[in-house]
């Protein structure tokens, strides 16, 4: 048994050639910036694709945890593998290519957290999200990061057992750290009212 579960582990749900494969097309896209420092939605599509791509791939090894295919260790230890990969330190490709793969990268910390957060069961499953969303950018800007990441993670991992955030309380949410850690979460919750064929895969 354990054999099969490390199986799925290292072959099923991510691989580094599959995060290779997204780097390559990155590199031959000739990404740049406009003016405006914002991608156009052709330009940026890749990394939207890849963005959904990582985010499908928690969702799939939630969805086996979830259905006790995988234990608690061993769902947190393919989070821990999927993580390592994506958020590993990336060759520089070019100035604009950096700044938007760091960018994706910071958005998934904020996925990925929710992910363990939800195996791990450490969440309110009724949580006031205007007022742990705004715990969080209180310890950001005391520069707990820590904390500020802990608090984004019970709110991802809330969303991950079916609640939403209020619309209002994503307002007016400066720039920083809570707020592309929460894009991660927005991912999460737009990818689970997509399809749901990845909680049916069994391959």
């Amino acid at each position: 048994m354990a054999g099969k579960v490390e199986e799925q582990i290292n072959h099923e749900f991510y691989t580094q050639e599959r995060w290779s494969n997204w780097i390559k097309q990155i590199q031959e896209s000739g990404f740049v910036l406009d003016e405006s420092d914002e991608p156009s939605d052709k330009e940026g599509e890749v990394f939207v694709n890849m963005e959904d791509d990582i985010i499908l791939a928690c969702l799939k090894i939630i969805a086996k945890y979830d259905r006790e295919i995988l234990s608690g260790e061993d769902a947190r230890k393919a989070i821990a593998d999927l993580r390592d990969i994506v958020l590993a330190e990336i060759e520089p490709i070019s100035e604009d290519i950096d700044l938007m793969i760091d960018s994706l990268q910071t958005s998934l910390m904020g996925g990925i957290a929710a992910c363990e957060c939800y195996i791990d069961g450490d969440f309110d499953p009724k949580p006031k999200m205007k007022d742990i969303i705004k715990s969080a950018l209180e310890a950001e800007a005391a520069e707990d990061i820590q904390i500020a990441m802990g608090y984004v993670a019970q709110i991802g991992a809330a969303v991950i057992s079916g609640k939403k955030i209020p619309k209002k309380a994503l307002e007016d949410i400066p720039y920083g750290f809570v707020a592309e850690w929460l894009d991660g979460i927005e991912s999460i919750a737009a990818a689970m009212v997509g399809s749901t064929d990845y909680k049916k895969d069994d391959n």
